[in-house]
């Protein structure tokens, strides 16, 4: 898989250099190139912004100087998907992470100030390629680099190879059935007067699923209600 991210903070994108994603590039099973948008500015102070129409306060990203960014990276449309980074985009999910994942080529533009001149997506839509804004959450941040980050962790960690051991992803949150994880818990026994669960040193596998099942039905109900089905919910 290769990421090509564009942005005015490189330093910003330095925790990709490590743990698996890390590794991972140096296997050779992920392909993370990060470039500064200010190297397609022409004037001598690397401007990329300027004031927005219609008044009011911040600046905006020029679309000039994203349109040569996006154009010197880009091959056919087929083989990329661009991916803004927008407090005002469609939110981000494990179905996403999980599509993209299957992805050869992702690039991710990340915005700042009050964000990228519009007509940047919309033109590479309408230009055939596949377009994602995308937000992380209902908040606003100072530029989109930590929320690439976050995508970006959350896509290659299921790229083959990626994780050591596949299986571990099979039973995380927001998976294929839709509750959040069961509690876990490791040695010792007994901590701080807390114990663990007693079904867990069972040794009994089924009493074990079942009771991991209905802790990540209580789990789930009590933080992320909304994740439940209605008949479960009620």
């Amino acid at each position: 898989m290769r990421i090509d991210i564009i942005t005015i903070f490189p330093q910003y994108l330095a925790p990709l250099q490590l743990s698996l994603i890390g590794k991972a590039q140096t296997n050779g099973l992920l392909d993370i190139k990060i470039h500064d948008l200010r190297d397609w500015a022409t004037d001598l102070h690397r401007t990329v912004d300027d004031t927005p129409y219609g008044g009011g306060a911040g600046m905006v990203m020029l679309p000039e100087i994203w349109g040569r960014a996006l154009d010197s990276l880009l091959a056919e449309p087929a083989d990329t998907r661009i991916i803004f980074t927008t407090p005002a985009g469609q939110r981000f999910s494990q179905a996403d992470a999980n599509s993209w994942a299957a992805e050869s080529w992702l690039i991710f533009c990340c915005g700042r100030y009050e964000g990228i001149d519009a007509r940047v997506p919309e033109y590479y839509r309408n230009s055939g390629y596949q377009v994602s804004e995308v937000s992380i959450g209902d908040y606003v941040l100072n530029g989109g680099e930590v929320a690439a980050l976050v995508m970006i962790e959350a896509i290659t960690r299921l790229a083959p190879g990626v994780i050591g051991n596949p299986s571990s992803l099979i039973e995380e949150s927001h998976n294929d059935n839709g509750l959040l994880e069961y509690p876990s818990y490791t040695k010792p026994p007994r901590w701080r007067g807390l114990e663990v669960p007693e079904v867990l040193l069972s040794g009994h596998h089924q009493r074990i699923a079942d009771w991991r099942h209905q802790a990540s039905l209580a789990r789930t109900e009590e933080y992320r209600p909304d994740l439940l089905p209605r008949r479960v919910a009620e």
